[in-house]
């Protein structure tokens, strides 16, 4: 059984590195529910397996699937890919997982976030939510890594570090009412200082138009390596995210990291605008208490939101007016990984990105802490 521990990570000398440090493997979770997946999830599924495929070139990969669901799954999924049975109630295991720490001496444990669906019952995208906030959990309790229950409402999605002390979010998802009603400004950064181990936080202001999340940072911004980076943008002035990505190179041009540089950043154009088409619509089958599908809404389309693996990118493929040169900008800022892509279009109908669906678990040379076993 995994210990819960009642401190907090930054106390006891904890930080959250950045996702360009090395891996020990990466999660995912195997999209199930008709209502959010069209035609009973078989295409999702599909373009799941392809993104695990892609990854478990470079780490290992494991994919939590329901026990209905199992079979399938392994079907579909290479052999090397780990498929462990795990109920949940969607398939976003960047914001359903855990988020990993680590110390100087390589040990790795897990932050489990209170999880609401993105909003709770106001706002939030299906009901109930009780087994996704379990899942955190149960991959720490697999991974035999010790656990921190944070006393907040946070989905992994919503953070990006640079593994030397800075914190990239925005305004529009972390000061949501519908996440910390309670909280003020200042207490969302206390608790991301104690549990990411960072002591500086960038905020950007709103994130992806139509980002049903709430404006998660990684449809917006990531770090690159320390002091760089990635930010979604549109030449298109009458674009509304156009307002949106300028203030948001604003505030960074204007921002210091923890160590007191300057962020420089790279600019990555933006797909689309896609929506989505009548026939994918009509392939969903609604359901009391879950976000309704329809045909023409906007959808979030971004290429910001890859996945770095241990030498490799795996990003989505979303619209072949723009998939090359986001590519070939990818290539030029990570010289030293291979830069392979998944057409993803059935993961953004379903609400987000390659990025969304995966979550890494870092290296240490003690991943597994001893008092765990």
């Amino acid at each position: 059984m995994t210990r819960t521990l009642a401190s907090t990570p930054a106390a006891d000398g904890f930080r959250m590195p950045g996702e360009f440090e090395p891996h020990a493997g990466c999660w995912m979770l195997w999209p199930e529910r008709p209502d959010n997946w069209r035609e009973a999830a078989r295409p999702a599924q599909l373009a799941f397996a392809q993104v695990a495929t892609a990854i478990a070139r470079f780490e290992p990969v494991t994919v939590g699937a329901s026990s209905a669901h199992y079979a399938a799954a392994r079907a579909l999924l290479p052999e090397q890919v780990r498929v462990l049975e795990m109920a949940h109630d969607d398939a976003w295991m960047r914001d359903v997982g855990p988020t990993c720490v680590v110390n100087d001496r390589g040990v790795v444990r897990g932050v489990d976030w209170h999880f609401n669906a993105w909003g709770g019952l106001n706002g939030g995208l299906y009901f109930p939510w009780d087994q996704d906030d379990l899942v955190a959990r149960k991959v720490l309790e697999t991974e035999c890594l010790e656990r921190y229950r944070a006393p907040m409402v946070n989905e992994g999605g919503a953070i990006h570090v640079d593994g030397e002390g800075t914190a990239l979010v925005t305004e529009e998802c972390l000061l949501n009412p519908n996440r910390n009603p309670r909280f003020e400004r200042a207490d969302i950064e206390r608790h991301l200082r104690e549990y990411l181990g960072v002591t500086q936080i960038l905020w950007l202001g709103k994130g992806v138009v139509d980002d049903e999340t709430g404006g998660h940072i990684d449809d917006l911004a990531c770090f690159v390596r320390p002091g760089v980076v990635c930010l979604t943008w549109t030449d298109r002035r009458r674009d509304p995210q156009y307002a949106r990505s300028l203030d948001a190179l604003e505030r960074l041009q204007d921002a210091r990291d923890a160590r007191g540089r300057r962020v420089r950043v790279v600019r990555l154009p933006m797909p689309g605008p896609l929506r989505m088409r009548a026939h994918e619509a009509a392939g969903i089958i609604p359901r009391e208490g879950s976000r309704p599908r329809l045909a023409g809404e906007r959808l979030a389309a971004t290429y910001v939101n890859f996945y770095i693996a241990n030498g490799g990118i795996v990003m989505p493929l979303l619209d072949a007016r723009t998939d090359a040169a986001a590519a070939a900008r990818l290539k030029r800022l990570f010289p030293g990984r291979r830069v392979v892509g998944v057409p993803s279009r059935e993961i953004l109908l379903g609400g987000g990105n390659i990025h969304c669906i995966t979550q890494q678990i870092p290296a240490g040379t003690r991943s597994r802490s001893p008092s765990a076993r």
